[in-house]
């Protein structure tokens, strides 16, 4: 499979810019992704999935820097870890106090998730998307992961606007990792096992 191009990732930062709903490679899993403030382009992705609206979903950007501007309250101890610990296979629970990028955060305006994916050599051309995603697997909800494009549903691949092969993928999801009380206690949680080790966050966060 050849590296995606940059033309590959203006296309797919243009379907995110007018409210198309893509299927795209990450550092993990395919996913979906949309434009996070976009109610229509949300629905659809949601109805792609068959996922209920109000479970939360993660934003993703494509370098830390712009995910740290985006994000300007969080406090000086949350930030360092944050450029620890991204990009890698991980999803950050944060505090949100601004109530940013509501429609990722379901019920609870007051968390984030955020991911910043460690792309592999075929797909870092994606690294130059400065536009940030709603992201969600490119499954059916419930249903296994998908490492290659043909395994994304069938319903999937038909109904999004735009599918980007990046060839097969690790196929483990990313670890979640829970740091809302990190700038009080320096206290973390993983919430979920995936694709980064336990071992290797603890070695990031005490650097």
């Amino acid at each position: 499979m050849p590296p995606l191009t940059p033309t590959d990732a203006e296309t797919f930062a243009r379907c995110i810019r007018v409210g198309g709903v893509a299927v795209f490679p990450a550092d993990t899993v395919y996913g979906l992704a949309c434009e996070p403030s976009d109610k229509e382009a949300v629905r659809r992705l949601y109805a792609l999935k068959g996922r209920v609206p109000d479970k939360p979903a993660a934003v993703m950007f494509f370098q830390p820097d712009l995910a740290l501007a985006a994000l300007p309250e969080l406090g000086g101890r949350t930030r360092e870890a944050v450029l620890a610990l991204l990009p890698a296979a991980v999803t950050l629970l944060l505090p949100n106090p601004a109530h940013r990028f509501p429609l990722a955060c379901g019920p609870d305006p007051g968390t984030l998730g955020l991911r910043v994916p460690a792309f592999p050599p075929a797909l870092q051309a994606l690294k130059a998307v400065a536009w940030p995603v709603l992201q969600s697997s490119a499954n059916l909800a419930g249903g296994p992961d998908a490492r290659t494009v043909d395994a994304v549903p069938a319903a999937i691949r038909r109904e999004a606007d735009l599918v980007l092969d990046g060839g097969p993928l690790p196929g483990t999801p990313s670890t979640v990792v829970d740091l809302r009380g990190y700038e009080e206690t320096g206290t973390w949680t993983i919430v979920r096992h995936g694709a980064a080790p336990e071992h290797w966050i603890s070695s990031q966060l005490a650097a």
